[in-house]
């Protein structure tokens, strides 16, 4: 076949390091238009974006030629240096160094953007932490707690 397809949807989840509610709303939508920018660099198109203050959801489409950790690596990092553009209340900013990456059916690409974009309305009632935990558990993963939560 002289022409390579592929069609990887994939659910990304990190939080700031420690959870600490760095994301106020007021740069959110500058982060999340950034952050698409950022996908777009490394061939893998952003479908959706949602978080609240200490993590972000982001389903995308995979590169063919980009592994995940190089996409990860270089979503970090971009949006890292940027947040620290916007003043000295984010000279710290980091994000947590893990992350959690699922794969996306077809059949569950709309169910997954709309969890995505209700991040706000969902963590009324859920901390990251249980949120993550049933990502797992969903996903068939085991969670050790020990290296989860930096």
């Amino acid at each position: 076949m002289p022409q390579s397809l592929a069609n990887i949807l994939v659910h990304l989840v990190f939080s700031t390091k420690d959870r600490a509610p760095l994301i106020p709303s007021d740069i959110e939508t500058e982060l999340h238009a950034y952050s698409s920018q950022v996908f777009e660099t490394c061939e893998s198109p952003m479908i959706a974006i949602g978080g609240v203050e200490d993590h972000v959801h982001i389903l995308f489409r995979l590169s063919r030629t980009k592994t995940m950790a190089q996409i990860v690596e270089t979503i970090k990092t971009d949006t890292s240096r940027w947040i620290k553009t916007k003043g000295t209340a984010y000279a710290r900013f980091h994000w947590q160094s893990g992350y959690g990456a699922f794969s996306v059916g077809p059949v569950d690409y709309e169910k997954v953007v709309r969890y995505i974009r209700s991040q706000r309305t969902h963590h009324q009632r859920k901390t990251f932490q249980e949120e993550y935990r049933e990502l797992m558990r969903r996903s068939g993963q085991e969670l050790d707690e020990r290296y989860a939560w930096d």
